[in-house]
């Protein structure tokens, strides 16, 4: 009984004093009813002129080339699994060169032409790209073999790597007939260069 008086008197003081029991609200019912739900908002309160209605994650783009989730490059891998795209890449040139020849229209032919170009020049890099890959296995193979035998391993400079280019470039010129059209061009080269290196006659 005595409990109860004095839960009454604490009721009685409240609406006195003019505070109110708290009730719920709509939104706080809201929730209660589904946990997952999304909240009312009061239509008393203003909303705010830039105001975040949903949030968006950012997506963040990788690239796989600098990328340590991609693994390590290595071209003896890649040319070994991608193998298969080189007689492809001759099929399409076959088929180019095919329709080169039956083709009437003077830009269409124009089009062709230039993607053939494009094609032999992308070949020709990647034979040259692959002889220097080569080159470089050779020089790693003698080293490997140098320092197993106890010697001092030898490192070649860039000067000494570029004389080497350039012997195994004049040889292949020399076998394939081309050399004497390669120096005539050179020279023609340098001659313009050593013109243009002159002075004028007028600042004479």
């Amino acid at each position: 009984e005595l409990l109860q008086l004095q839960s009454d008197t604490r009721a009685c003081k409240q609406v006195t004093r003019g505070k109110k029991t708290a009730k719920p609200t709509k939104a706080t019912v809201k929730q209660q009813q589904g946990k997952k739900g999304p909240l009312e908002m009061s239509a008393k309160k203003p909303v705010p002129f830039l105001r975040q209605v949903v949030s968006v994650t950012k997506k963040v783009h990788r690239d796989p080339r600098f990328d340590d989730l991609s693994g390590e490059y290595k071209p003896e891998i890649f040319m070994k699994t991608y193998s298969f795209l080189d007689s492809i890449k001759q099929q399409e040139k076959e088929m180019i060169q095919k329709q080169l020849k039956k083709c009437r229209n003077m830009e269409q032919k124009e089009k062709l032409q230039q993607l053939l170009n494009r094609m032999t020049q992308q070949e020709q890099a990647q034979k040259k790209q692959q002889k220097l890959r080569e080159r470089e296995l050779s020089l790693k193979r003698q080293r490997r073999e140098l320092a197993k035998q106890g010697k001092k391993p030898f490192f070649l400079k860039k000067s000494e790597k570029r004389k080497l280019e350039l012997a195994e470039k004049y040889a292949e010129l020399k076998r394939s007939g081309k050399l004497e059209s390669f120096l005539n061009k050179k020279r023609k080269r340098n001659a313009i260069k050593d013109k243009r290196r002159l002075p004028s006659q007028k600042s004479l």
